[in-house]
């Protein structure tokens, strides 16, 4: 699509909204609220994409290298069949193609990098003065695209947060976290490029995916390089219709099958709960255990349905006893392991368990909480990360707004602002200019400053009149993320 008109219908005419003589609009992309207990800060990731995919290559492609006749004629088509005949003009779109490029500058933190609510990760203004209308103008585009990779970045946060504090708690693997947390959301974000954006943001936190597509995301906007470092990876696992076909009656030899014949080395993941979970933990696995024992490798269980808290640690309300210790320990009961030197069980290597359905921040940990309680350590599960957790949220989840807070009309700056009385606080913006201070390792915000106090602090230009100044890479990327408490 021709990227001019990837914006609201509202936007069209707003060039000829501002006051006569408006030279420049200065706005920033700032987190304003939390919608997600305990977390105060959010991580910047997404807009070294929003440039490279949008800003340079669909503009360049589908705007500059397009007959400048062509994109008129559609421009102006379209606005006529939407707005009734054509009064916004379409001389302002000429120019911009004449000069063949994107006169804006946008200046932010690293990528990876955490903002406290109500700090901008980024400012953007633009650098001719006939273009003071394209820097709002790109406010939707913009949003759309930037809002959803910040989320799902500061969530995937959160997981390696939680699961690294149960791990120094109680396990001596620490570096299988990078393994624990794994992305089984692509089947249900809202698009292809929503999965490919939200499964690049968990892999700035963990290596665990099933979303394919968001490492070639990776490797063409970010810097990586698959065969250099790791930036994702999974095992082979079955599915509900593999374990059908080989029929309810079979599913021990289908076990047997995997494990001897398909898979006799390495990691392979069997879903476990077709038709009988308790059966296949407590009579086809110890039935196979000499099998699973004797492999170079490891057998994992996957239970499929159901509460996970109870399933993976046991329901103390049981009808049974098998549902009553839950998953781990019955694994411990068949295959044993060792107690580590923090005096908690870890399963023998040739065996494990993940669970990929309903897990949330608050379930995962529920779970950990109860294996440390039974004495068992975090790190004998894995945790498939959903839809939920990615897909149920919306840019309200932090709040993100791209707001104006300073422009100039007939050579004078004008610091502008919103604060509606009818709002809890939310909507009021920042004011003027601004610039970004660290102190103690935190962004702290500073507005209505100088043109001068703007150029300097902790916001850098990465972008400017068709140039990307900077790129960050993706190992850049987990190394700021990291470097802030994960």
């Amino acid at each position: 699509m021709n990227p001019i008109l990837l914006t609201d219908g509202y936007k069209l005419d707003h060039r000829r909204q501002y006051p006569k003589g408006t030279t420049m609009v200065y706005s920033n992309w700032t987190p304003r609220r939390s919608r997600i207990e305990g977390v105060e800060e959010v991580v910047f990731f997404g807009l070294q994409y929003f440039l490279k995919k949008y800003v340079l290559e669909d503009f360049e492609r589908h705007f500059f290298q397009q007959p400048k006749e062509r994109v008129l004629a559609q421009y102006q088509r379209r606005v006529n069949c939407y707005l009734g005949e054509n009064s916004v003009g379409i001389q302002h779109i000429a120019d911009l193609h004449d000069l063949g490029y994107i006169p804006m500058v946008f200046k932010a933190i690293p990528e990876g990098c955490s903002v406290p609510l109500r700090v901008p990760m980024f400012t953007m203004y633009n650098t001719l003065p006939e273009f003071f209308w394209l820097t709002n103008y790109f406010e939707t585009l913009l949003s759309a695209m930037v809002w959803l990779p910040c989320n799902s970045a500061t969530i995937a946060r959160q997981y390696r947060l939680l699961l690294d504090r149960y791990a120094a708690e109680t396990s001596t693997q620490p570096d299988f976290v990078d393994w624990q947390a794994h992305d089984f959301s692509m089947r249900g974000m809202g698009g292809i490029e929503g999965a490919l954006l939200s499964g690049a943001a968990h892999l700035l936190s963990f290596t665990g995916t099933d979303t394919i597509p968001a490492i070639d995301l990776l490797e063409q906007y970010y810097g990586a390089d698959a065969e250099r470092e790791l930036i994702g990876g999974s095992v082979p696992a079955t599915e509900h219709s593999v374990m059908c076909m080989g029929t309810a009656t079979g599913e021990q030899e289908t076990f047997r099958r995997l494990i001897s014949e398909v898979y006799p080395t390495g990691i392979v993941s069997i879903v476990s709960d077709t038709w009988d979970l308790w059966k296949v933990l407590t009579e086809f696995l110890p039935a196979l255990r000499e099998d699973i024992a004797g492999r170079n490798g490891k057998v994992v269980i996957r239970p499929d349905s159901g509460d996970p808290v109870l399933i993976l640690c046991g329901n103390p309300d049981g009808a049974t006893e098998p549902e009553r210790k839950g998953v781990v320990e019955l694994l411990w009961d068949t295959f044993g392991g060792q107690i580590n030197s923090k005096g908690y069980k870890e399963l023998a290597s040739c065996i494990g368990t993940i669970y990929g359905d309903s897990i949330t921040l608050e379930r995962a940990e529920q779970i950990c909480e109860r294996l440390k309680i039974k004495g068992f350590a975090s790190t004998n599960v894995v945790l498939g990360i959903g839809s939920f957790t990615y897909q149920y949220n919306t840019r309200d989840t932090f709040g993100f707004a791209m707001k104006a807070t300073y422009g100039e009309v007939n050579g004078e700056g004008r610091a502008i602002f919103k604060d509606p009385v009818t709002d809890d606080g939310t909507k009021k913006s920042a004011k003027g200019l601004m610039q970004l201070r660290k102190e103690n390792g935190r962004y702290h915000l500073l507005d209505e400053v100088s043109r001068e106090e703007e150029k300097e602090g902790e916001l850098k230009e990465v972008f400017r009149d068709g140039k990307l100044l900077t790129e960050f890479s993706l190992a850049e990327i987990r190394k700021n993320i990291r470097h802030q408490g994960v």
